[in-house]
């Protein structure tokens, strides 16, 4: 297996591997984390990923999951990731990248990005990723695990690659629907458990310095809840909440086999 993971072409009702680059951009994009088969919230995830590629047949569609989900080992940690490359003849379009998960932290460092939001497409997952990708790397070159986005006021819209959250006086909150943020399942899984344990949760507009002494968190479907330990010249609250959410959110891991895993 490569760095990046064997690739699949699905065509003929099955995954074909592929050994050379496919000169078609990446049109839609998704990935959850396996760990020794479970993982979490994947009909989700296949939702999601079937929302924006609504010209492709249903059945075609769960075909293609079906296939994923029993490429995908049942022991190890993996970050596979579905694609859909919409220049492609129809019946080439979609392929999986079956990779290794990568090391995941409890804690991060952010970075506020220092030029204008470069995302084309920042709803859908998947056009923008490389220019995340290379977000992230920008972060890393000033001591940082990731990148956070800034609206054109200044205002925090999402992560390059994850989405951040905070807490204020007790209640949960996030960015609201002013800056253009991905729909993140890990924030949508974070809120409904912050609801069922009796938190408030909104949305509001902040910039980062207006999260001083919050305690704030990175989510994504990788690391799941990271605690921010420092961004930048802005105090950090203390991480009072983080240990309990982080079990909660692992017990919602299920088997990615299981008869509910993939939709209709």
């Amino acid at each position: 297996m490569s760095v990046s993971g064997d690739f699949f072409q699905f065509t003929g009702g099955e995954l074909i591997p592929v050994a050379h680059a496919i000169p078609a951009p990446l049109t839609v994009a998704d990935s959850w984390l396996v760990s020794d088969g479970s993982t979490r919230a994947l009909s989700r995830h296949l939702k999601r990923f079937s929302s924006s590629v609504d010209n492709l047949e249903s059945d075609y569609l769960l075909e293609f999951f079906e296939n994923v989900i029993a490429t995908t080992p049942d022991t190890g940690d993996w970050f596979p990731r579905i694609e859909f490359r919409e220049q492609l003849p129809i019946g080439e379009q979609l392929f999986f990248r079956l990779r290794h998960a990568p090391v995941r932290t409890q804690t991060c460092i952010l970075w506020s990005l220092d030029e204008l939001d470069p995302r084309q497409n920042p709803t859908v997952k998947g056009p923008d990723l490389s220019a995340c990708q290379k977000l992230r790397r920008k972060a890393n070159l000033h001591g940082a695990d990731e990148a956070v986005i800034l609206d054109g006021d200044g205002f925090i819209a999402d992560g390059a690659l994850s989405a951040i959250v905070w807490w204020r006086d007790g209640v949960l909150c996030a960015p609201d629907e002013s800056t253009p943020w991905l729909p993140s399942i890990t924030r949508e899984l974070v809120f409904e458990l912050a609801s069922q344990a009796g938190h408030d949760t909104r949305t509001e507009r902040a910039k980062p310095e207006e999260l001083a002494n919050c305690e704030t968190w990175s989510l994504s479907s990788l690391q799941g809840i990271r605690g921010v330990t420092s961004w930048q010249n802005i105090p950090m609250g203390k991480h009072k909440m983080l240990n309990s959410f982080r079990k909660r959110l692992m017990m919602l891991s299920e088997g990615s086999k299981g008869e509910n895993s993939v939709i209709a």
